[in-house]
């Protein structure tokens, strides 16, 4: 399995900006997608995940109600919408995937995600 993150870039704060993590080697339409971040000095963070097949969608508190995870089957992508962009959204972006969860999904732990991408740089600026 591989993911490939883009669309990351400089932005200033109160713009939109959507990340996209294309898939190859499985179908996302079965599986766990999510986003992570990593900002400068803080530990990974989950920021929005999706487990399709049972509909159930988690956005972190900071993120919430500004951010909205997708996908399009088809091209077995899965996007990261950000609006309202603010600088403490800084950070390096990673979408992963969860192909073993049968309970409780999407889960929240980076541990159970199995596949990463190499991540994408978001930086907004004030």
């Amino acid at each position: 399995v591989q993911l490939q993150a883009s669309g990351g870039g400089l932005v200033q704060a109160g713009d939109s900006l959507r990340l996209s993590c294309a898939a190859s080697g499985l179908m996302i339409s079965n599986n766990v997608l999510a986003w992570f971040r990593q900002g400068p000095g803080k530990e990974r963070e989950l920021v929005a995940a999706s487990d399709w097949a049972s509909g159930s969608t988690f956005y972190g508190a900071a993120v919430l109600g500004r951010f909205t995870i997708s996908r399009d089957n088809p091209k077995n992508i899965v996007y990261l919408q950000m609006n309202s962009l603010k600088p403490e959204d800084t950070a390096v972006y990673y979408c992963a995937i969860d192909t073993r969860c049968v309970h409780n999904c999407p889960r929240r732990d980076p541990v159970h995600y199995d596949s990463w991408g190499q991540g994408t740089l978001v930086t907004v600026s004030s």
